[in-house]
Order: C-alpha cells, then sequence, then structure tokens
C-alpha cells in the first residue's frame, strides 16, 4: 500500500511536535517533602487550578519546586526562589512565578517557583506555620541539590511577590526557626536566603498599613499579639537578614508603599545593605510590568542588582 509523501510529512511534524511538547518542553518539577508532609492531616480538599488570564492555584497540598535552568553558557552563578502571591488566599502562578522564573533564565539565572500550602486549607494543623516550614525546606533542598544544578550553594537568594513577598521577608528574618517534625538531613541545612528580592510586599501584621486579607488568611481574623509581633517582619531584622532589594509603587491602595519604607528603615537600622525604588504609579499586582512605561524598568535594576552582589 502506498502513502501519500504529505502524509508522511504530516505524521513527523506532529511526532516532533509531540516529543518538544512532552519532553525538551517540560521542565522538573520535584516535592519538597518526602512521605509524610509535616502539620498536615488527610481531608477531602483537592487542589485546584484556575485557567485565566493569570493562572491561580487554590488548596495546595502537596508543595513543589518547578525548575527553570538558564542554558549552561549563559549562567550568572545564581539561583533564586520564586514566591507567587496571591493573599494567602491563592497564588497567581505564572504570573507571580513561572514569568518571572523564565526572565531570570534570561539573565543566565536558575529559578525554582515554589508552589506553598496556602494557611486557609483544612489539611494544616497549624496553619501559619505551613508557609515557613515549606519556603525553610524549599531553601535548604535547592542548597542541598546544588551541586546537581551547577549552583553555587553559597548564591541562593529568594524573591518574593505580594503576600508571596511577606513569606520570603519572612524567611529572611525566620530562617533559622525551629523544625517541629522528624528531621532528615536536607533539614539540618541553613535555610538563610543569599539575598531577597521583594515585590510590593506585605511585610507588616499590624494594624496601620498591613493587607487585611493576607492577615486574616495566614493569621485568622482575630490574631493575637505575639503573632502580629512575630510576623511583622519589620519588628524581626537583625544584621543577620540578607541583602535586600525592594520594589513598590507610591499609589499602591492595597498593600501601603509604607511596607517597603518601613522595612527599608529596619535594615537600614541594623546596617544590612538594601536598595529600595520607589515608583510614583504602578498600583498593586503588575509582575513584570511589561507595557507600563518606566515601571518596567525595574527588572533592570534588580538585574544590576544581582550583578553587584558578591
Amino acid at each position: 500500500m502506498s502513502v501519500n509523501p504529505t502524509f508522511k510529512i504530516h505524521v513527523v511534524t506532529f511526532c516532533l511536535s509531540f516529543m518538544m511538547y512532552h519532553g525538551f518542553a517540560q521542565n522538573e518539577i520535584v516535592n519538597l517533602w518526602d512521605g509524610e508532609i509535616p502539620n498536615s492531616q488527610e481531608t477531602t480538599e483537592q487542589e485546584t487550578v484556575e485557567k485565566g488570564d493569570i493562572t491561580k492555584v487554590f488548596q495546595v497540598k502537596k508543595p513543589t519546586l518547578e525548575i527553570y535552568l538558564p542554558t549552561k553558557r549563559n549562567v550568572i552563578d545564581k539561583a533564586v526562589v520564586i514566591c507567587p502571591g496571591g493573599g494567602y488566599h491563592l497564588l497567581a502562578y505564572d504570573w507571580e512565578g513561572t514569568d518571572i522564573a523564565k526572565w531570570l533564565n534570561s539573565k543566565g539565572v536558575a529559578a525554582f517557583v515554589l508552589k506553598y500550602r496556602l494557611p486557609e486549607s483544612k489539611s494544616l494543623i497549624v496553619p501559619h506555620e505551613a508557609p515557613l516550614q515549606d519556603v525553610q525546606r524549599a531553601m535548604r533542598w535547592v542548597r542541598f541539590h546544588a551541586k546537581d544544578y551547577n549552583i553555587n550553594p553559597q548564591n541562593i537568594g529568594i524573591i518574593g511577590f505580594s503576600a508571596g513577598g511577606h513569606l520570603a521577608s519572612t524567611l529572611g528574618t525566620h530562617y533559622d526557626a525551629l523544625n517541629k517534625f522528624k528531621e532528615q538531613p536536607i533539614d539540618t541545612v541553613s535555610a538563610r536566603p543569599d539575598f531577597m528580592a521583594l515585590v510590593y510586599p506585605v511585610i507588616t501584621m499590624k494594624d496601620d498599613y498591613t493587607h487585611k486579607g493576607s492577615r486574616n488568611a495566614l493569621l485568622g481574623k482575630t490574631p493575637n499579639e505575639t503573632l502580629i509581633k512575630q510576623y511583622s517582619n519589620e519588628l524581626q531584622v537583625t544584621e543577620n537578614t540578607p541583602p535586600t532589594f525592594l520594589v513598590h509603587s507610591t499609589d499602591d491602595s492595597a498593600v501601603p508603599v509604607e511596607n517597603s519604607l518601613n522595612f527599608y528603615k529596619a535594615l537600614k537600622d541594623k546596617g544590612v545593605k538594601a536598595e529600595m525604588h520607589i515608583y510614583p504609579y504602578g498600583g498593586h499586582g503588575y509582575s513584570l510590568a511589561i507595557n507600563k512605561g518606566h515601571l518596567q524598568t525595574w527588572t533592570d535594576r534588580l538585574y544590576e542588582w544581582l550583578l553587584s552582589l558578591k
């Protein structure tokens, strides 16, 4: 039986496309926790993904890292763990996660997108502890496996957006929080980021400038003063807090610019190296700020700052 040559071409094209999509185009995704996930209990909840102009992830039960690596000839010997925002209610997974990873790759930086547990989930035993446990484990995982990805274990930072910025700054100020579960060797690795980038971050849990939605999700609607102070990260800065890059907009009506201003002052007072860029416009939640005029240059400033780190 003869076969039409055009048909053969279509078949080959389809097979190559299939291989590209299901092979080379896929990024490695790893589970943060082997076996039992600490601070969790079995429920009927299911993780859900809402596809729209932004991909939103809800009710995370199994936290993961999605790994994005630049080509070896472009590597600049830095890696970043990415914490997407979403008010501790959801994760803006592509908008403030995978899109950021691709941009970092374009600058030679290895990137790891963190899908962390969200404290409103009924699967959590102590809700406010779960995000920090996940981000500590994420930093330890990347550092533990640094050689596997040609990463300098002393040059691993974190970037967070909005509530993800709160989580990133929580790691930067609480990286040595004690583990409340049976440790594995990986859990003895340092969780301290070598640098932080915080983009329109939630910093405080105090009434004056907090983002109430993030606070309600993380701490509940009637948190006690101890928890409020514990997670008001401007109060937790020490001389060992990592060097920090801050970006915010003056007209941010969701997360007031004072979150960044007060964190910068706390860093300055403790002698921590910090750089801050305050833009007059932009509001909240602009990701890479593409097509937003001068605001979109914030990524250029971040890249310059990353290159300046020693």
